[in-house]
């Protein structure tokens, strides 16, 4: 099927926005040197631009023209009591939802044990998880948890994308604190590419994180990656502390 113009010109906008170029926030060129580098005229770009904001690509402000869409999550870094992606999503308004990708039971290798504080080859349960909110996915993790802190913890458990935490706490009766963490840069495989919708290679955040119980014994490890125009991992200010 042939593309129309306008649809042209959204292809167009969404290929700089996936650019290094681009950040959310950054202000797109105003819609005449849309219009002259790509041959149209103005109705046109305003019409692709029109329907970007509608699918939450793109910003409109009367006064500052178009911007790249503020990130869509917003996680927190600081020391703080473990809640979980399930309830920072509703809490920024955003309807959370998250698929199972692997459940196994497996033996803890040295750099895993090392980080839950147990013996190398002790039993541990690996999930991988990709989260979406509003049904655009913008993170994979993997947890490793203490098997022995979760008897009975089983793939259908968490096959319906229920909350981990939310799991941890009502079966378990465990609370959960965030405890080291660690922020990198990744690049992702063929296969996160397609799971985040992004090109292979991209760069993207990478979140290491220990997670303890209230009595400092830790029960997870969490690795995941994250789209960097998707999300931000931010600190509370001196006031909001």
């Amino acid at each position: 099927m042939t593309m129309l113009r306008y649809q042209k010109v959204e292809e167009h906008i969404k290929e700089l926005l996936k650019s290094t170029d681009y950040a959310p926030g950054d202000r797109l060129p105003s819609e005449r040197d849309l219009a002259a580098a790509l041959g149209v005229n103005r109705l046109t770009v305003r019409r692709a631009v029109n329907n970007l904001i509608k699918a939450g690509l793109l910003e409109g402000n009367g006064t500052s023209g178009t911007r790249v869409a503020a990130p869509k999550m917003v996680r927190r870094v600081d020391i703080y009591r473990s809640v979980g992606v399930h309830r920072v999503i509703t809490g920024l308004g955003g309807a959370p939802s998250n698929k199972l990708l692997h459940f196994q039971i497996a033996t803890a290798g040295s750099k895993v044990a090392d980080r839950l504080k147990i013996d190398e080859g002790d039993e541990i349960i690996i999930v991988r998880r990709v989260w979406s909110i509003d049904a655009t996915p913008f993170s994979i993790e993997t947890s490793h948890l203490v098997s022995r802190l979760v008897p009975g913890l089983t793939a259908d458990d968490l096959v319906s994308g229920q909350s981990l935490y939310g799991l941890l706490g009502s079966r378990y009766g465990i609370e959960t604190v965030n405890a080291e963490r660690t922020i990198t840069v990744a690049y992702v495989n063929e296969i996160e590419a397609r799971l985040l919708d992004v090109e292979p290679g991209t760069a993207v955040l990478a979140l290491k994180l220990v997670v303890e119980t209230k009595d400092k014994q830790p029960i997870e490890y969490l690795s995941s990656i994250n789209n960097p125009k998707l999300v931000v991992f931010r600190t509370l200010s001196a006031d909001q502390e």
